[in-house]
């Protein structure tokens, strides 16, 4: 499908920010209640749109019909988990110390809560094209928080980034929003220009470590720089000891060809190294990753890169190739390398390199206890899976390794398939994402378009309604300290 949608010129993104500014305080000063009530109107637009977006999706992103329709009902989801997390009302951290001369300083009284920071200019990714997109993550977030949004077209998805504006902004101005509170922006240099507008307050990234760091280069090199949220990369390692290989060998493998594979290994969580004991028998995963069919990457720019990166590790001296995936009519099939343990470390900079797609690198280690130099050769990842035996000495350490660089632990399981909840964290050190502090899904992602501010010693009839004497909205609040209660 091709779409011609002019690029949005900077006289236009001038009006688009101008109207998100005006709309902020407008937002922001709606009740919790209101604003979940017009995620639920977004959700329920989404859904009734699906005959129409889910084809566009298909033919822009070479997607099957199932995996659209499953990503459009996790987006929708996702936005309804936010309005509920809205009306809990525990997002706001709402804290009052009343005044006490007899503290251990005299305080006046104070009360702190949470506010939006403003207008969020937000990148969607390619390999999501609704989940991590348009009404995605990012956007559900901060349109929760209670921040305007501004959404940069995905050039591997126009026509849906347009038609999913359509649906959200119907069903926002249908539920009541401030006119300007939803927005697309199309064209490289109005991306640009939307990070260094001087009414922009923060940013949403998902994509690649080259553009990721660029754009965050410019987010903080502003007169006044702003936040940069962005999630770029990751190879998300695999740890395998002895003794889950002796027990359980096949399982791990097959496990391993289903997860490296899955959406011809077009997702951040793709397990793209795997370290084995010296030994380990690998004709099974060889055969599998032989035996599946070449699919479609997400465009062009998608397959450039990953030959690109295949070329390169493929091709280093320390590399052996097992599995040879090559370009078909119908896409790529898998690839399989092999290097060991020494050769990784010694290379660690050129292997660890993330390669988008379908090809893995299977590293053999000689003793366990070497397994934990690799983590001064990991940079940031999103996850870290450890295959183990719960009595295996070993274990515990993996499992701190994988704390010290990620921010998911995986034991006997997969990273593909990033569960919406409470307590998920998608985000890791750099260059998995630029705020290691932070979560791009999972309702704590909302806390990064909040900021904290403290009432000092202001009238109760002056002060935002979670704060009053009384809790007129019912918000959990911790007083002088103690638990949260209502």
């Amino acid at each position: 499908m091709t779409t011609d949608i002019p690029d949005t010129t900077a006289e236009e993104l001038d009006a688009v920010m101008g109207r998100a500014a005006a709309a902020a305080p407008l937002f922001a000063a709606l009740t919790p209640t209101d604003r979940a009530r017009m995620l639920r109107a977004v959700a329920d637009g989404l859904d009734a749109a699906a005959e129409d977006l889910v084809p566009v999706a298909m033919a822009e992103s070479h997607y099957p019909e199932a995996r659209c329709r499953g990503e459009l009902g996790r987006t929708t989801f996702q936005l309804r988990l936010f309005a509920d997390t809205l009306e809990q009302g525990e997002y706001l951290e709402a804290m009052v110390d009343p005044a006490d001369p007899e503290w251990g300083t005299p305080r006046p009284d104070l009360r702190r809560v949470l506010v939006p920071l403003g207008p969020v200019v937000v990148f969607g990714a390619s390999n999501f094209p609704f989940a991590f997109s348009t009404a995605g993550g990012d956007t559900a977030s901060a349109l929760a928080a209670g921040c305007p949004v501004v959404v940069k077209a995905h050039p591997g998805h126009p026509e849906l980034a347009r038609r999913t504006t359509d649906v959200v902004v119907a069903a926002l101005e249908g539920a009541g929003a401030p006119e300007g509170v939803f927005a697309l922006v199309v064209g490289f240099e109005a991306g640009k220009q939307a990070v260094t507008h001087p009414l922009t307050r923060a940013v949403g990234f998902t994509g690649s470590i080259p553009g990721g760091r660029a754009l965050y280069d410019l987010a903080v090199s502003r007169p006044d720089p702003i936040p940069f949220y962005g999630e770029l990369g990751s190879v998300n390692p695999v740890f395998v000891t002895r003794a889950a290989m002796t027990v359980r060998g096949t399982e791990v493998l097959e496990g391993y060809a289903g997860s490296a594979t899955m959406g011809s290994g077009q997702f951040c969580t793709k397990p793209g190294v795997m370290f084995v004991p010296e030994g380990a028998k690998l004709d099974a995963l060889v055969t599998d990753l032989e035996g599946r069919a070449a699919a479609p990457l997400l465009n062009d720019r998608v397959e450039e890169g990953y030959s690109r990166g295949l070329d390169d590790l493929s091709g280093h001296p320390a590399t052996e190739v097992l599995v040879q995936g090559r370009q078909t009519d119908e896409g790529w099939s898998p690839s399989l390398l092999r290097t060991d343990l020494d050769s990784l470390l010694e290379h660690s900079e050129a292997l660890l390199t993330e390669c988008f797609g379908p090809a893995t690198l299977v590293v053999t280690y000689p003793d366990e206890q070497r397994l934990l130099e690799v983590g001064g050769a990991l940079h940031g990842q999103l996850t870290v899976t450890v295959h183990g035996e719960e009595d295996d000495p070993i274990a515990p350490a993996l499992l701190a390794l994988g704390a010290s660089v990620a921010g998911r632990v995986i034991w006997n399981g997969w990273p593909t398939g990033v569960a919406v909840t409470h307590a998920m964290t998608h985000g890791g050190p750099y260059p998995a994402t630029t705020a290691p502090s932070h979560t791009s899904v999972g309702t704590t992602a909302i806390r990064r378009f909040l900021r904290p501010v403290t009432y000092q010693s202001v009238p109760d009839t002056l002060l935002p309604a979670e704060l009053r004497d009384g809790n007129p909205l019912g918000v959990p609040r911790k007083v002088n300290g103690g638990a949260p209660s209502v």
